[in-house]
């Protein structure tokens, strides 16, 4: 059994189609990347799978259970994580604090005044920064941080609900390519570690042929191809409609390893 599992899902807003007959899987442990031109569906996909929106029609089953149509605060305390576009901390508390808040809904203390919840699960906090390469800034505020910090924070955030499912939109936007590159193999890394599923978007064509372990393409809200990654941006029909001819040689990290 998939560790997700979407099944049909269809969403028209008005005249205008945003997802036809969607179909996919998420297994634990791999990293599937959606794709598409501006306006193919990939964020109405999202926000199906997250309970931001209800389908019109179709399923979406996390470990066995119907999530369709849930909250998005009862899809997260199934095990469904996400991290956004554009990455927000609490810039009035420190990094650690950003985290020990995420623990703290998580384990149902969300009552206690923040005085009495400032000493709860710092070391857990600190073992996930670590994890994320930020334990040395714990004590910072998050207002100093430089952006690809941030994703680093929020990614701990991520995982301080203990996600099965992690969805990631557009998880390298604004970062340097340098950081794009460290922020997935870091994800990728931690995905494999945990057995965690991630369902991502992305616009760096860097980022999902290199670490993608299948990629879909969207058009017009219908998937117009799906497989391994090789496969994908060898695919005639997604070259014409997307990927043009700027990626005729590949991604950057496979014209280094190209012999």
């Amino acid at each position: 059994m998939s560790l997700l599992s979407v099944e049909g899902l269809s969403k028209s807003f008005g005249g205008v189609v945003a997802a036809k007959d969607v179909t996919f899987a998420v297994e634990g442990g791999r990293l599937l990347a959606i794709i598409g031109p501006n306006g193919a569906g990939k964020t109405t996909i999202f926000n199906m799978v997250g309970g931001q929106l209800a389908p019109d029609s179709g399923r979406v089953v996390l470990e066995g259970q119907d999530i369709t149509g849930r909250p998005p605060r009862r899809i997260w305390r199934l095990g469904a994580g996400r991290t956004f576009q554009v990455a927000q901390t609490f810039v009035s508390m420190t990094v650690a604090e950003n985290v020990q808040m995420a623990l703290v809904s998580r384990n149902g203390r969300t009552r206690a005044w923040w005085p009495e919840a400032q000493p709860l699960y710092r070391a857990e906090a600190l073992a996930l920064l670590g994890r994320v390469g930020m334990a040395a800034d714990a004590d910072r505020p998050s207002s100093e941080l430089a952006y690809g910090d941030v994703k680093r924070v929020e990614l701990a955030i991520a995982l301080a609900g203990a996600p099965k499912l992690l969805l990631m939109d557009e998880p390298t936007a604004g970062m340097a390519p340098k950081e794009r590159a460290q922020l997935m193999q870091l994800a990728a890394g931690i995905a494999r570690e945990r057995g965690i599923g991630i369902l991502f978007t992305e616009h760096d064509m860097d980022a999902v042929f290199g670490h993608a372990d299948e990629v879909i393409v969207l058009v017009r809200g219908e998937i117009i191809a799906a497989g391994a990654p090789r496969e994908v941006r060898a695919n005639t029909q997604v070259r014409e409609v997307y990927l043009g001819g700027s990626d005729a040689g590949g991604t950057r990290a496979e014209r280094r390893a190209a012999p």
